[in-house]
């Protein structure tokens, strides 16, 4: 039964505490074969006042927001089409690529680059899941694709999985997988 300790400042919300002790029982199970329930997680919080690195006292960092959080306000955005709100999720240096396409740098141009293949694309999700990598949390979601091509005629139930990677809490990659290309090709 692994059990890992974290000291923290006081200060960090409920929720931002169980996302924190999620991370930490998964981390484990990437490494100890124990299941969800064994492997215990204690967070011991100290007051702010008792905190000092170099011989002075700090303040600690505001929590992260939640990886999955960005991604899903960011899918959310688009397909509402509120680009501005879509913006405030990308960070710099962004780019994106989908199937059959040079990777592109702005909404604009995926805007461009899609709307000879479809007029609207919906998308039902399965799950999302956060991993860490040294540059920065990466994000995948997967799940379904349902619209309508510039025909009228509709789609559905086309697999997707999308990977977005962030730095500072800001969207910097995204890269698409799809079957779009093969249920058009069918029908």
């Amino acid at each position: 039964m692994p059990v890992v300790e974290i000291h923290l400042l006081e200060g960090y919300a409920a929720e931002d505490k169980a996302r924190l002790g999620r991370a930490l029982t998964d981390a484990v199970r990437t490494i100890v074969p124990a299941a969800p329930d064994a492997v215990t997680v204690m967070m011991h919080e100290l007051p702010k006042v008792d905190y000092y690195r170099g011989g002075t006292q700090r303040e600690g960092a505001a929590a992260l927001p939640d990886p999955a959080g960005i991604v899903r306000a960011f899918l959310a955005a688009m397909e509402a089409r509120d680009l501005d709100t879509a913006q405030s999720y990308i960070g710099e240096g962004f780019s994106m690529t989908f199937p059959g396409a040079a990777p592109m740098k702005t909404l604009q141009e995926l805007i461009d680059w899609s709307r000879p293949r479809y007029h609207f694309v919906k998308k039902t999700y399965e799950g999302f899941d956060v991993a860490n990598s040294p540059k920065g949390p990466v994000v995948y979601c997967r799940g379904w694709l349902s619209g309508e091509w510039p025909d009228g005629s509709g789609f559905a139930n086309i697999r997707f999985i999308d990977r977005f990677e962030l730095t500072d809490g800001k969207i910097t990659k995204q890269d698409v997988w799809n079957d779009i290309a093969e249920v058009k090709a069918s029908s």
